[in-house]
């Protein structure tokens, strides 16, 4: 047993390797489904154990409930039963995201990515009781989404530890930016985290995380893989080298001033993004491409 394995949660629900996957759109703007399902069975190829679907990077806040649905319902035909397929549906509104998580799941969603309501920021009694409402009206299990750079409003470790007490509450893709909190619920409760922060996968997983979600996946798949699989292999020195030569493309698609989604999209040339979101200009896209591909000259 590897030293990862001794800390690690008891199972990693959706596996180990998550994309947070981009919705293809066509030229004018509509959902592409056709390309949505060779994105999908790509990334399956290369690597990925699990895909996100309508997420954030999926342009969740400008896609409709009817396109949520008909994109998991491609994806599952694209990639088959085998494969986990979690569903962004959280909102700002309890009962709609109730709604959202029923829909789905009658489309075939593995598990259910929730996010923290955000906007108006609710204080954290009201935080646990959406994603206890959330959790007792799904049949799937869920990923808890802790972003509060985005919802403005945290999960608290100790709402954490509250939470994992429902059976339905299995996972928490985290973005919270706390190591120490992070740890201390891994040690303490059954939960599988996944980190949200590429540069935090490596730190989290060798704590006892399950994996990653990870937007950079869409177009570096196999890369961000071989870090666990270096850990796992107890190859600790070749797994930090790894990591760092993913971190230049890491940063220029996560943390240049534009979304993961745009940054994605320019490199994969999957159509536009939905306004208010802007595409990439060309220098910005010339940059993604040239550390795109110095990446995989040192990965060969």
């Amino acid at each position: 047993m590897t030293a990862h394995e001794a800390l690690a949660a008891p199972a990693a629900p959706f596996g180990r390797a998550l994309c947070a996957m981009i919705t293809p759109f066509t030229a004018d703007g509509e959902l592409d489904l056709d390309a949505a399902g060779k994105h999908a069975a790509g990334l399956v190829a290369d690597g990925c154990d699990g895909l996100v679907l309508s997420g954030t990077t999926g342009e969740s806040p400008t896609t409709t409930d009817a396109e949520k649905t008909a994109l998991l319902r491609a994806v599952r035909d694209a990639v088959g039963d085998g494969v986990p397929l979690v569903a962004g549906v959280g909102s700002a509104d309890t009962r709609h995201t109730v709604e959202l998580a029923r829909q789905a799941e009658r489309a075939g969603a593995d598990g259910l990515l929730v996010v923290t309501p955000y906007y108006s920021r609710p204080p954290q009694a009201a935080v646990e009781a959406h994603f206890r409402r959330v959790a007792d009206a799904a049949g799937v299990p869920l990923m808890l989404y802790d972003i509060p750079g985005r919802t403005g409003t945290r999960i608290e470790p100790a709402t954490l530890l509250r939470l994992a007490e429902h059976p339905h509450i299995v996972a928490v893709k985290d973005c919270a930016y706390d190591l120490l909190g992070s740890t201390k619920v891994i040690g303490a409760t059954s939960l599988a985290y996944y980190s949200g922060c590429e540069e935090l996968n490596l730190p989290l997983y060798a704590v006892g995380a399950a994996g990653y979600v990870s937007t950079v996946a869409n177009v570096a798949p196999g890369q961000l893989r071989a870090v666990l699989d270096a850990f796992d292999a107890g190859d600790t020195a070749g797994a930090a080298r790894l990591n760092q030569l993913i971190l230049p493309l890491a940063e220029l698609m996560m943390a240049s001033g534009l979304p993961g989604t745009v940054t994605a999209k320019a490199l994969l040339g999957a159509g536009p993004v939905r306004e208010p979101l802007q595409p990439a200009g060309r220098g910005a896209t010339d940059g993604l491409r040239r550390a795109y591909e110095e990446l995989l000259a040192a990965t060969r």
